[in-house]
């Protein structure tokens, strides 16, 4: 969940609903009070939406406006564990849930004395301190878990420590860690935190997990290693140098018992052989061992035609780990699922299911470009 998380709104047509969440979003507590004067019925303002399901106090907590919220709590009655409505990135979530990004502790802590649920979930499997976590908001992490939030708290889509490391939030990284959090803690379609690190290139929270005790050669729910795969995708010769320093060990294979090697030889990525080669025990299948020889190897065993069965049964198994995504509605992490998987082998499916992933992300120019592409394969 990228910020900001509510963005500024538009002049629009000069409705009540317009200047209410106009208002909310200012912060501008006088001119909120003048629209609601205005309706027959002043709790018709929490119908207001701004998109997504985002009512007026989602829009004052996650900004921080302290005044507003209180006005719309103490006053109006507004429910502070209210779930917006809805299918979208924010189903399920409430504005106690909100607040936690605003990195307002005032705010949150007003919303949590009035109701405020620490252990709700949004439709994602989010709680108000998985919110504060992914957003890399350390004020408000610190104070929920010094409310007695469990750092490992986990509704079934992952941990707050899932969430930082795959938002590339090493300052929250961090303080969930001190706090004890698990860095070898699993979930279904990612693995473990520092497979989401590595998924998105966060170095600095691979290194901060490594130091606070993650196995370095756990995939968790994926078959995979980190070290494997990082040598079989490509584009990550920086990751397969760092796992190496930090005890990857470059002799577990991958499902079908290809050695990181040879995934970086049928690459021919000189590099990742070279650094890979003085670590890796001798392959009795591949007669002159050295460098030159494994990739020789490589390029003889890649000119094979493939063998059917390992290559659909590769094809199926990366495509149900991204249906499972895409099922758990974690869109952004299914999207790029879909990538790996047809980058294995492109098929019109792969390319309309990415496309319906980055659609219901709003990337409209995404989800057309990976349209065309389904025609294309079709």
């Amino acid at each position: 969940m990228a910020p900001p998380f509510v963005y500024a709104p538009s002049s629009g047509t000069g409705t009540c609903q317009d200047a209410a969440i106009k208002a909310a979003f200012d912060g501008d507590l006088r001119r909120l009070r003048g629209t609601v004067k205005s309706l027959d019925d002043p709790r018709v303002i929490f119908s207001f939406d701004m998109g997504g399901g985002i009512g007026v106090l989602h829009i004052a907590a996650v900004r921080g406006h302290l005044e507003v919220c209180k006005y719309l709590v103490e006053e109006l009655g507004g429910d502070v564990n209210a779930p917006a409505p809805g299918v979208g990135d924010f189903a399920g979530v409430t504005p106690f849930m909100s607040s936690a990004q605003s990195g307002d502790v005032s705010t949150v802590k007003y919303l949590l004395d009035h109701g405020g649920d620490l252990t709700k979930s949004d439709a994602k499997g989010r709680t108000v301190l998985h919110h504060a976590a992914c957003i890399g908001s350390c004020t408000v992490t610190e104070f929920l878990l010094s409310k007695g939030v469990p750092v490992d708290i986990d509704c079934g889509r992952g941990t707050p420590l899932h969430q930082a490391a795959t938002n590339e939030q090493d300052k929250t990284v961090k303080i969930l860690l001190e706090h004890h959090a698990d860095p070898n803690a699993t979930v279904i379609g990612i693995g473990t935190a520092l497979m989401g690190a590595l998924l998105y290139r966060s170095l600095k929270c691979m290194k901060l997990l490594i130091k606070g005790g993650a196995d370095v050669n756990r995939g968790g729910s994926l078959p995979m290693t980190p070290l494997v795969f990082t040598t079989g995708w490509g584009g990550y010769t920086n990751f397969v140098k760092f796992l190496l320093k930090a005890g990857a060990d470059p002799n577990i294979p991958d499902a079908y018992g290809n050695l990181p090697i040879e995934l970086a030889a049928k690459r021919d990525c000189i590099e990742e052989v070279e650094m890979l080669f003085p670590l890796t025990s001798p392959i009795p299948t591949i007669p002159n061992w050295s460098i030159d020889g494994i990739i020789s190897h490589a390029k003889f065993e890649s000119a094979k035609p493939l063998d059917g069965r390992q290559l659909e049964q590769t094809k199926a198994t990366l495509k149900a780990h991204a249906d499972h995504l895409f099922r758990l509605k974690d869109y952004k992490v299914a999207s790029k699922a879909y990538g790996v998987a047809i980058d294995v082998a492109p098929s019109a499916t792969l390319y309309a299911n990415r496309s319906l992933c980055k659609l219901l992300l709003d990337d409209g120019e995404g989800a057309l470009s990976d349209a065309e592409c389904c025609d294309l394969t079709g």
